[in-house]
Order: C-alpha cells, then sequence, then structure tokens
C-alpha cells in the first residue's frame, strides 16, 4: 500500500481532519519487520551520502509535547552510523542568541556536506511558542514564515535535503502519556508542571501549527503530516519516508564514488610508478 504522508502543495492543512491514529492497515509486527529492511537501508544510504560528500539531510521534527521526538531519533536512527549523525535540540534562546536575528543560531546548526543533522524543535518555534504566548507582535511573526521559506531554499540550493515531519498526537493520547510519566520511574525527569499548562493551550498551538505548516509546505522542503499516537506507526512511518526521500540520490552517489575511485586508483599507480624509477635510478 502507497503511503505517501506529504502535505499536498497549495492544500491547507485541516489538523482536526488528520487522524492522529492512523496506521494505513499496518499491524505492530508487519510495521516492525518492515521497519527493520528499511533501517538497514538507511544505514546504506547514510554510508554513501557521507562518503560521497554532494549532499546533506536536515531532518526537522515538530509536534506537541509527549509526541516522541526523542523517541522518533532514539528509533529511527539506531541502525546508521552515529559518526555522521548529529541531534540539535533547540531551547530557549540565550540573551546573546536573542541579540540577532532569529534564524541566526539555526543556521550555524545546519549539516554540512555529508552529514545528517536532526533539529529536536527548530526555527519554528519562534512561529509557535512565540506566537502563542505573544512574545513578539503578529507583524513580526507573520514575517518569518517567507524568511524560514527562503532560508530553506538557500540549504537546498546548497546541497541539503530538508525534510520537515509534524508528530500529529490527539489531545486523549497526550493526556495519556503524561500521566504515564507520572506512574514510571525512568520517565520522572520529563515531569513539569509547564507541561500542563502549555496542555491549555492546545487550540492555539493546533491553530498555529496549521498556519505555520501551510505556509512553509514547498517543493523543495515538503511538510509530512505523521499520525503519532501509535509509537510503533511513528517510527515506521518516519523511516520510510527519509529512506524514500533518499532513494533517488542513490545513483548519484554511487557514480560520484566511482569516479573517485578511479581518480585514487590513477594517483597511486603514479606513486608506485614513481618509487619503481627511483629504485631503478638506485635512488
Amino acid at each position: 500500500m502507497a503511503i505517501d504522508l506529504r502535505l499536498k502543495q497549495g492544500a491547507r492543512l485541516q489538523l482536526e481532519d488528520a487522524d492522529a491514529g492512523k496506521t494505513f492497515r499496518l499491524t505492530k509486527e508487519s510495521a516492525e519487520a518492515k521497519h527493520d529492511a528499511l533501517g538497514k537501508e538507511l544505514a546504506d544510504l547514510q554510508d554513501l551520502l557521507y562518503a560521497a560528500g554532494k549532499h546533506s539531510l536536515l531532518v526537522v521534527l515538530q509536534g506537541m509535547d509527549t509526541s516522541g521526538k526523542d523517541g522518533t531519533v532514539k528509533h529511527v536512527m539506531d541502525p546508521v552510523n552515529p559518526g555522521g549523525v548529529r541531534v540539535h535540540p533547540f531551547k530557549v534562546p540565550t540573551e546573546r542568541e536573542l541579540a540577532h536575528d532569529f534564524l541566526w543560531r539555526v543556521h550555524q546548526a545546519a549539516p554540512g556536506k555529508g552529514m545528517i543533522v536532526i533539529f529536536n524543535r527548530s526555527h519554528y518555534e519562534d512561529v509557535l511558542v512565540v506566537r502563542v504566548h505573544g512574545l513578539v507582535p503578529r507583524g513580526v511573526w507573520r514575517k518569518r514564515y517567507r524568511h524560514i521559506r527562503e532560508f530553506e531554499r538557500l540549504l537546498t540550493d546548497a546541497g541539503t535535503i530538508v525534510l520537515k515531519f509534524f508528530l500529529h498526537i490527539s489531545r486523549d493520547e497526550q493526556e495519556q502519556r503524561l500521566l504515564e510519566r507520572e506512574q514510571e520511574v525512568e520517565k520522572a525527569w520529563k515531569l513539569s508542571p509547564g507541561d500542563w499548562r502549555e496542555r491549555e493551550l492546545w487550540g492555539e498551538y493546533q491553530r498555529a501549527y496549521e498556519d505555520a505548516i501551510t505556509e512553509t509546505n514547498t517543493k523543495y522542503a515538503p511538510w509530512y503530516i505523521v499520525p503519532a499516537d501509535k509509537k510503533w506507526a511513528r517510527n515506521h512511518l518516519v523511516t520510510k519516508a527519509i529512506v524514500e526521500a533518499l532513494r533517488p540520490y542513490r545513483a548519484e552517489w554511487l557514480e560520484t564514488l566511482e569516479t573517485m575511485g578511479r581518480e585514487a586508483k590513477r594517483e597511486l599507480e603514479a606513486y608506485r610508478q614513481g618509487r619503481t624509477a627511483d629504485e631503478g635510478d638506485g635512488s
């Protein structure tokens, strides 16, 4: 069954119409079996991405509290070489960061050639939490949609593959996960009254996400709306989307590596011939 989570170009996102529990007829067993195969393919593609050094990959993860951003990073990126992956969580801006434009700190974290970088929260916080809490005037955050589109265009023009995932969790599921945190010792560190306070602003956040995603959904930096109520489905769907986005580059990366190999062999042969000539001269 074909699964395309990308928001259609020109479409308006309506989160109330998006089923956060949708599994696309997958079972947990079938999804996990497919996930293992996709994980191996992702590891292979990452090796080629790193070795060819022509592109980079930026994965943006956004979602309400408990939507599973940390879990997605853990399960999706587990098969790949950690030397080629970096996770960058964006916290509340520092005074130094606030003294610059809102994208200043973000650009510094963008991936270099051959690397995969995952933004756990991102520059989108500056049109989400900033909007919901009224931290800047409406006229300021609305202009940021255009700034974001242009920034992501700059990244893609420089060879960065940009994939953006909204982990869509239902309000009922969020409540359940927040309550579970109170019962699980290993998750006690995540407990925060702030999560419940933010939950009171659910409607405002949903509207902010709808506007931000609609305004910044482009062909070069698409948004994927991922049902996240089922963790196993979320992990599989994100992995699948990343692999499918990277597959078309495989032939190009292999061609680059073959060219690099031929050049390296010529250099090695020239070195060996030089050594032979030196030995013949008695040098």
